[in-house]
């Protein structure tokens, strides 16, 4: 009996893949895209970083902001999509379709040019009645555009409502896959979570872990979507906005629903921009990004090059904080010492984690770690998440 329950909870909840989640999507309408996107949002970051580079300063806790310049110098953006759905809004189906042929074309020569991000796909209109037939049509347009499918290539749904729709996008990509030639698992996509009805159904359940349970493995992320949920839920324009509680509870219950499932969650966007106020939208974005990252949400949408600076900066900071906290308490975790915190092996994951993500969105390097705590090596680090046997090098 317990072995079939064994084997359930291991296919419903394996843990990470390995996959390192990126720290934010970049949205770019889908009519403003170019093959030099990448690099041009990070010259305009850099350009507001210098004019308010006081700001900023003021900002940086951790020493990180010439770092963040570095970052967006040689690698601003790291996950992107191709915006057709709000940002781009309806349009004539011709005018769509030429729209989906130049972004697969965008996303084919991506795969050659060394800005490109390490991810990219395409956000597509919805799977209600009047969109769906768009929302496939734009899909095949872009993925017949683009020829060979990258392995980092995923596609967004927005405004998912029902459980019921997820076999659907299943049986979609296994059908694209078939007539494209694809291998099978090729396409993934992400759900957007904008609807009060994915969060509680009207039999009372929540809906997001039946979502992810009939994906079939194909789900490799949730984004919250701030202004249509906070709007259904009747939140008045004023108020809508990351911090609202109603966004809170929504991205709490996606956050319990895909814990320890493998998929991802990314919050949500601001529209406040520095084009004007520039000050306060920078202060805003930087606290916002903070408050997101100690709650646990690692990636969140950016809708501004302005938004890529404070983005890094905030990012940054957090983990430098972060892992000097957490290199003596690991340290002290091997040596079975103290220190002052007797941790758990649930915390020293933790712990682990946090140092992981890290050095993998650039905070800290491995080198720079190495020299503090030669015993952190990646692979005693993955081992203490996965609550693996410790490699002999940090038993020596």
């Amino acid at each position: 009996m317990l072995d079939t329950v064994d084997a359930e909870l291991r296919t419903r909840y394996p843990g990470p893949d390995g996959r390192a989640q990126p720290i934010h999507t970049a949205y770019v309408p889908a009519d403003r895209i170019r093959e030099d996107t990448p690099p041009a949002w990070g010259a305009a970051a850099i350009e507001l970083l210098d004019r308010h580079h006081d700001l900023l300063a003021e900002l940086d806790s951790t020493g990180s902001l010439p770092d963040v310049r570095k970052r967006l110098e040689r690698d601003p953006i790291q996950d992107l999509r191709i915006d057709f759905e709000d940002g781009y809004g309806f349009r004539a189906d011709a005018e769509e379709d030429e729209a989906a042929r130049a972004a697969g074309a965008v996303l084919a020569t991506w795969a050659y040019t060394p800005y490109r991000p390490q991810s990219y796909g395409i956000r597509t209109k919805g799977l209600a009645v009047g969109e769906r037939n768009r929302t496939v049509r734009t899909l095949e347009l872009v993925l017949a555009a683009m020829v060979d499918v990258p392995p980092g290539f995923v596609f967004t749904v927005p405004k998912i409502r029902a459980a019921e729709q997820v076999p659907a996008l299943v049986a979609l990509c296994e059908g694209l896959e078939s007539g494209y030639g694809l291998a099978p698992g090729t396409l993934r996509f992400e759900l957007q979570i904008e609807s009060p009805q994915a969060i509680v159904a009207a039999d009372g359940t929540a809906p997001i872990a039946r979502m992810l349970a009939s994906a079939e493995g194909r789900c490799s992320a949730l984004h919250f979507g701030t202004y249509d949920y906070t709007a259904a839920c009747g939140v008045a324009a004023p108020d809508q906005a990351l911090d609202h509680p109603a966004a809170d509870y929504a991205k709490d219950v996606m956050q319990v629903a895909a814990a320890q499932t493998g998929v991802w969650v990314c919050d949500g966007s601001t529209q406040i921009v520095p084009d004007t106020e520039p000050e306060a939208a920078l202060r805003n974005h930087h606290r916002l990004v903070g408050r997101s990252l100690r709650r646990g949400y690692y990636q969140g949408w950016d809708m501004h090059p302005g938004h890529l600076v404070t983005r890094w900066l905030a990012t940054y900071d957090f983990f430098r904080q972060a892992i000097d906290v957490a290199v003596p308490r690991l340290r002290a975790y091997l040596d079975r010492r103290s220190g002052g915190v007797i941790d758990e092996p649930a915390t020293a994951e933790a712990l682990a984690a946090t140092v992981l993500r890290g050095l993998e969105c650039g905070a800290r390097t491995a080198d720079e770690l190495a020299a503090r705590a030669p015993e952190l090596s990646p692979a005693v680090l993955r081992a203490l998440v996965t609550r693996s046997p410790i490699p002999q090098e940090a038993r020596s």
